[in-house]
């Protein structure tokens, strides 16, 4: 019996991936057509009906490119970053909500703030075993920006998890039954919002590849297989934060239509950041970081904190 649980959690673990590796692809699309609408041009519109099958022509073109190699870079290191870059995204997806296990446990949150945070190391090392200055400065941009943000992204996380006195994200369904946490808590869902377009590097804080300073960040001496292993683990983690927004405040029922309706608007919040608002100063990122979101989130936490030991001495 446990060996059948164990081979059906695997097979709809795979599953899962498979579903998200293509909503990454049509999402590319999605976002391609929305900054060519924004900029009053068309997008892709020739591969397949209306350019839909131009994902998969970018995929293999990508793969089947030719696989640049640095001199100077660290052989083993500089080929598994990018892997190990798309793995973490991709386990991230485990701690979701569904009809079957998966890593849903108890400690779901705790789960997916544990292996967010390792997605630093892969950034660094990318940067660092290509060998190029350019690479290095972006990777240490994009690991101060991402350890910077995690910091607001927790202490967000802590007053919800003070409200609903749980870590399960199942918690999160049931007790927005009636009305969703967007209107009690609407200033920590703006903040959650803001700081995970900060953590996925997306603009207006994608400084880890500001065109005018660093050429592409971490990722420019990756070519072929490599960069296409980079670029599908962003836009998962777009997608998986777009899906954490919606769990946490927007009565996330992962059972019905409505969910992935959400998903796909706070998705297209992300792409419409990136057509219509200018790059930040990186100073003024980090301001935001330390001197405006943690201050307020250690506010509001401390505020829930009273609120909760006030229900409960009444009700004592």
């Amino acid at each position: 019996m446990y060996f059948f649980d164990i081979v059906s959690i695997f097979i709809t673990m795979l599953f899962l991936v498979v579903c998200v590796l293509v909503g990454v692809a049509f999402l590319t699309l999605l976002e391609r057509k929305v900054l060519g609408y924004i900029q009053i041009r068309k997008g892709p519109n020739k591969v397949g009906f209306m350019g839909l099958l131009q994902p998969f022509s970018d995929a293999i073109k990508l793969f089947s490119k030719e696989q640049t190699f640095p001199f100077m870079a660290n052989f083993n290191v500089y080929y598994m970053a990018p892997a190990v870059n798309l793995s973490i995204s991709l386990l991230l997806w485990m701690s979701m909500p569904f009809l079957s296990v998966y890593l849903n446990f108890n400690l779901s949150i705790l789960f997916f703030l544990s292996v967010s945070s390792l997605s630093v190391y892969s950034l660094m090392l990318a940067g660092w075993s290509s060998n190029s200055s350019y690479s290095l400065l972006g990777s240490l941009r994009a690991v101060a920006q991402t350890i910077s943000y995690e910091v607001s992204l927790a202490l967000i996380l802590m007053s919800f998890i003070y409200l609903i006195l749980s870590m399960n994200l199942l918690d999160f369904t049931k007790i927005q039954k009636f009305t969703w946490l967007l209107f009690l808590m609407f200033p920590l869902s703006l903040m959650w919002v803001i700081s995970g377009l900060a953590e996925t590097n997306r603009t207006p804080f994608d400084f880890a590849e500001g065109e005018s300073e660093l050429v592409s960040g971490f990722n420019i001496e990756y070519s072929s297989g490599g960069f296409a292993l980079i670029f599908l683990a962003e836009y998962s983690s777009i997608l998986f934060m777009s899906m954490i927004c919606v769990l946490l405040f927007m009565g996330g029922n992962v059972n019905s239509f409505m969910f992935f309706l959400k998903l796909t608007f706070v998705s297209f919040i992300w792409i419409w950041a990136r057509g219509t608002l200018p790059r930040f100063r990186y100073d003024k990122l980090m301001y935001l970081a330390w001197k405006s979101f943690l201050p307020s989130a250690l506010n509001y936490l401390l505020f829930f904190f009273c609120l909760k030991m006030s229900i409960f001495i009444f009700l004592m």
